[in-house]
């Protein structure tokens, strides 16, 4: 019951963001006149305070009742939602741009840890599905919703958008403070099945030097990067770019791809838990890499077809979220399965603001190859990221072969006696 309300919270939480992020660039750039470089700046910023707000609050979820850290966040997000109502200067919209997104990602890495208290081992899996699903769904909404209502011919034509926000993040953190009157943390959430940490050591280390001096957390980390470069890093401005300027679809087509990201989600992902529950993490993990090659072998084949360039760049974003709908939940669950005794919401944590640092770094890097007419270094680049990807999900599946060998006790032989019949 607590997890299934804490998916819902997530849904919730989720509507404000779908309700900004979509139209603030336009909004600061257009509508307040305030240029594109401060438009710009405000989604730098955004994640500026996500990478730091994340393995901070991962900490705080290791050292306090991640119910609180999970509302108290998520009261920040809200309150700075609100604030950019009042927002008529360009220094105020980045801060209360900033505050945002510190607020949005430190609620994450709690809410993990949330997600790992209350379920069990046998359904972690489903209920890191139902939560992705559920955060899609409410962002998806958000940005239907706020595209009905928004008018960004007015100034104060996005305040719906700021409003939807602080009002989802505010009903969010009272749905999991409920939740988590009266919870008992079991035992074995925490646990550290590969005996490669040791609960001392990590106490007496800082994680990010526990992540890469520990070959399956390394290797993780690894993962965890190649995959948010090899799409999400290129969800929103990297794929979009490259589907108007090269593929030459029209504008249109983008919005029906996401709609098709989406749907294939929200149709898919609890059959695929099914189906998948009995695999090795690490495995999976190979075939989401193996899934984004295939993807981005696709949008370079559309090149040599324009008459189908736009149906291919469709079908493309509905193979990602297959290998989504795999990622999703397996990724963050065996994160947490080898994270140091004590310290799983700050492996957490940290692991979100590497994914967040070299997401925020694929607009960019699809900018200047994509202006440069770099096109095919821009393809080829993903498609060597997606394969970089497969290879490190093998060494995470080989390191924790090794040290599941290692902890086995050693074969007892029976001893010869001498002379004996």
């Amino acid at each position: 019951m607590r997890a299934m309300l804490l998916v819902l919270a997530s849904s919730i939480g989720s509507l404000g963001w779908g309700g900004i992020l979509p139209y603030q660039y336009a909004y600061a750039a257009e509508t307040r006149d305030w240029g594109a470089l401060v438009a710009a700046g405000a989604a730098s910023l955004f994640s500026v305070g996500a990478l730091v707000a994340a393995p901070l609050a991962g900490r705080l979820s290791d050292r306090f009742p991640p119910v609180r850290v999970a509302v108290a966040a998520q009261l920040v997000g809200a309150a700075a939602a609100a604030s950019l109502i009042a927002a008529d200067e360009p220094g105020a919209f980045l801060a209360g741009m900033l505050v945002f997104g510190m607020g949005l990602s430190a609620a994450a890495p709690a809410k993990q840890v949330l997600a790992l208290q209350w379920s069990s081992s046998d359904d972690r899996r489903k209920v890191f599905a139902y939560k992705f699903t559920g955060e899609a769904l409410g962002m998806a909404a958000g940005a239907f919703i706020a595209g009905l209502l928004v008018d960004l011919d007015r100034h104060d034509g996005l305040d719906v958008g700021f409003l939807m926000a602080a009002a989802g993040f505010a009903v969010s953190s009272v749905i999991i403070w409920l939740a988590g009157r009266g919870a008992v943390v079991p035992t074995d959430f925490a646990s550290d099945p590969t005996g490669s940490i040791r609960a001392v050591e990590a106490r007496s280390r800082g994680i990010v030097r526990i992540i890469f001096a520990t070959p399956a957390l390394r290797w993780t980390a690894i993962v965890t990067i190649t995959l948010a470069l090899g799409f999400y890093a290129q969800f929103e401005a990297g794929l979009p770019a490259y589907g108007i300027t090269v593929l030459g679809v029209d504008p249109s087509v983008i919005g029906t791809a996401a709609a098709v990201n989406c749907l294939v989600i929200v149709a898919i992902q609890v059959v695929m838990v099914r189906l998948t529950a009995k695999r090795s993490a690490p495995v999976l993990l190979m075939g989401v890499g193996a899934i984004w090659v295939v993807a981005w072998l696709g949008l370079s084949a559309a090149q040599l077809a324009p008459g189908l360039a736009a149906a291919i760049f469709v079908t493309t974003y509905g193979v990602f979220a297959v290998g989504e709908t795999i990622y999703s939940p397996v990724l963050n669950p065996l994160t947490a399965s080898l994270a140091p005794k004590g310290m799983v919401g700050q492996t957490l944590g940290t692991m979100a603001a590497l994914q967040t640092a070299f997401t925020a770094a694929g607009p960019l890097v699809a900018g200047v190859l994509l202006g440069a007419g770099l096109v095919d270094g821009f393809l080829w680049m993903h498609l060597g990221v997606s394969v970089v990807a497969v290879f490190a999900a093998w060494r995470v599946h080989r390191a924790l072969l090794t040290s599941r060998r290692a902890a086995e006790p050693p074969l007892t032989r029976p001893i010869p006696v001498a002379g004996g019949a």
